[in-house]
């Protein structure tokens, strides 16, 4: 698995994790270990989120760096110039982002 599809991975379950935290903090919101566990994951998804942003490209428009499109091989127009990166790049979820990391040997 290349660095791309291991932090995306890493990515979802972290979000997933929260979001089952978040549910249970609904119906528990003072249960301290939840709250301390919420703010550890937390904290983990922005350093991931930002890892993924610096390699490749943002996945979020709150992960947008105005200074650098966040991958040398993608393909801007505006490499080097402070610019909207949000639409650098291949979309994760489209089929694109998926077939552009296949080696040319084959599948």
């Amino acid at each position: 698995m290349d660095d791309r599809n291991t932090l995306l991975k890493e990515i979802d379950q972290v979000s997933f994790y929260l979001d089952d935290l978040r549910l249970y903090l609904d119906t528990h919101p003072l249960e301290e270990k939840a709250l301390d566990l919420y703010q550890q994951k937390h904290q983990k998804r922005q350093e991931l989120l930002k890892e993924y942003a610096e390699k490749f490209e943002p996945l979020t428009c709150h992960c947008v760096d105005l200074t650098t499109n966040g991958s040398q091989a993608s393909d801007t127009c505006c490499l080097g110039h402070k610019h909207w990166t949000w639409s650098d790049g291949p979309i994760p979820w489209e089929t694109a982002a998926n077939s552009c990391h296949i080696s040319k040997g084959g599948v």
